[in-house]
């Protein structure tokens, strides 16, 4: 799995609906398709890109193929996103100790 191919997976509305729905419990293409309100050629479309990317296990059961989402990849996105996270928290804690050392502005004025 290459990160292209994972940020490629992840860009499409559709895939990410998939990815929801599969973080829920494993689901056959039928139930993708009906889930994410597509049809059942496009959801076959949609589970190989992210079978591609690494983001979906298959297992066959009896006539069934079954899709569950495979976590691994998200943990290599969610480790690539933590400095940024902690940047994004830094900014907001710098920001929230400004907004608590402004008087407060919201008291109503009186109109005589």
């Amino acid at each position: 799995m290459s990160d292209a191919a994972l940020w490629a997976a992840l860009a499409d509305p559709h895939r990410r609906a998939v990815v929801a729905l599969l973080r829920t419990g494993p689901r056959t293409v039928g139930e993708i398709a009906r889930a994410c309100e597509l049809s059942q050629p496009s959801a076959s479309k949609h589970l190989k890109v992210l079978r591609e990317a690494g983001l979906v296990r298959v297992r066959q059961e009896a006539q069934r193929r079954v899709h569950s989402l495979d976590p691994a990849p998200l943990a290599a996105l969610d480790a690539w996103l933590a400095p940024y996270r902690k940047l994004w928290g830094e900014s907001l804690d710098a920001l929230g100790r400004r907004l608590d050392t402004r008087p407060d502005t919201t008291e109503p004025t009186s109109k005589d």
